[in-house]
């Protein structure tokens, strides 16, 4: 699925190398200095961190390969008109199978099998149709996936309610799904979306014609969400568009010919940007409404141009933001944190490392469990600014070397390392945090060089 915790345990160099390579860690972060945290200084680094490593068509040809080989991404406007049992029953019965491991609730109390059974009847998995029409709609609110239509937040162990087994994902206004089936109590839909199928609650998903739910993606001309966040202007005549939230990568219609003088929401135009989102009405249709993006928002005509300096810039808006296991705390994990800075420059990847770190559609160098350990720090000298470092459930940004170490921005729950009495140390980050890769230590006996299993690059062949 997701980062896991435990590979949060990070990886390294032997101990000895990593105590005599590294100062001893002012922000107990090994080897983390205040420039380390810096964009301009690993830009400033760069030979050419300006250049264009895939062009706006080789961009398109990367996506249509991805969407063409890589089995975890949908293309939803390829699915049939009418979904029989079988299909949707391929997507529903992997995901929402009834738990048989022991699981906890946020008091740590032992979720009974009788509670769990009825969180997985609700799921309503024999109650498909043998055959029906497959329906449409667009995401109106950020809204979490669900592995069950539950809001039950479950735990592997007491007293930890952070990675909450339910969750799998979230998705973002404008997003497209097509509607495959609908819980036992009527409240949640089963959706597929271009990167995952999961449940999620109906009030979040606006129903509408296949046209307009496809179309509304490709409208042009368009704004694409290039902060971290950005929301629109409060307004009390519309509530599902006021103070609305929309994450890196999202795109949006500009409405470029909207009247001058005419009010949005009751407020004039002329500060913002007018936009278009979907906005789900009472009887659970979709209508399409103009909203208002402040002109102070950080975002651009256009996704960005693939360049080190934009991805650095990117990734570097989200340092220090809380760790969210599979999008949970209205932030992110590791995978949707380079999945979000690749989509603002208009590169799609699948949502979890498990799925990133085979994809076909990218260049990929694997390494076998036999593979030394000089032989995977040689690989590690020749990684360059973007490229994906993948060990079990966790994935890593390479932005750069300093004094021969390669250096990382991640989103992770901590990391370990020896220190320099030789006793591991395990630092709890719980945030998108720059680090050194080689001094890390998977666990308490292994480095985690000698736990990664691929590196994915996304630039053209023989980019410097």
């Amino acid at each position: 699925m997701h980062c896991l915790a435990l590979a949060a345990l990070l990886c390294g160099t032997s101990p000895v190398l990593a105590r005599e390579r590294l100062p001893h860690p002012r922000h107990a972060v090994i080897g983390v200095e205040d420039h380390h945290l810096q964009a301009d200084y690993w830009i400033g680094k760069l030979a050419h961190p300006q250049l264009t490593l895939l062009d706006s068509a080789r961009v398109a040809a990367q996506n249509l390969r991805m969407q063409q080989t890589d089995r975890h991404v949908h293309d939803l406007e390829a699915l049939p008109a009418e979904l029989t049992r079988a299909e949707v029953q391929a997507w529903l019965v992997p995901l929402s199978a009834p738990p048989t491991r022991t699981l906890y609730d946020m008091r740590g109390r032992e979720v009974t099998k009788t509670q769990l059974a009825s969180i997985a009847a609700n799921a309503a998995v024999d109650a498909v149709a043998e055959r029906a029409p497959a329906r449409y709609g667009l995401v109106v609110h950020r809204a979490d996936l669900r592995t069950f239509p539950s809001r039950e937040r479950v735990f592997s162990s007491q007293g930890d309610t952070d990675i909450d087994r339910f969750q799998e994902s979230a998705l973002f206004p404008g997003t497209p799904v097509v509607i495959a089936h609908t819980s036992a109590d009527g409240d949640w839909y089963f959706v597929v979306s271009p990167l995952y199928a999961a449940w999620i609650e109906k009030q979040y998903v606006a129903e509408g014609e296949r046209s307009v739910v496809f179309g509304y993606g490709r409208r042009t001309p368009s704004l694409v969400v290039t902060g971290a966040t950005a929301r629109t202007v409060h307004n009390p005549e519309e509530p599902g568009l006021s103070e609305l939230q929309l994450d890196m990568g999202v795109r949006v219609p500009l409405l470029a010919d909207w009247p001058a003088d005419m009010p949005v929401n009751g407020q004039h135009p002329y500060t913002s940007h007018v936009i278009q989102l979907p906005v789900r009405r009472v009887d659970g249709a979709l209508e399409l409404l103009p909203a208002l993006l402040p002109r102070t928002a950080d975002v651009a005509p256009d996704y960005l141009p693939l360049t080190q300096a934009n991805l650095l810039q990117q990734s570097f808006k989200f340092l220090g933001e809380r760790y969210g296991w599979g999008h949970s705390y209205n932030t992110r994990d590791c995978s949707g944190f380079v999945s979000e800075v690749y989509r603002s420059m208009g590169i799609t990847l699948p949502r979890n490392t498990s799925a990133q770190a085979v994809s076909p559609a990218l260049e990929r160098v694997g390494f076998e469990a036999s593979d030394s350990h000089e032989k995977r720090l040689a690989v590690l000298r020749t990684l360059q600014v973007g490229d994906l470092v993948y060990i079990p459930g966790h994935v890593m940004m390479v932005i750069g070397h300093d004094n021969g170490t390669t250096y990382t921005i991640h989103d992770t729950t901590g990391i370990t390392y020896r220190g320099a009495d030789g006793k591991t140390v395990r630092t709890r980050l719980n945030s998108v945090a720059v680090t050194p890769l080689e001094p890390l230590m998977f666990n308490s006996e292994q480095p985690t060089v000698d736990r990664i299993t691929a590196i994915q690059r996304i630039r053209a062949q023989g980019a410097p």
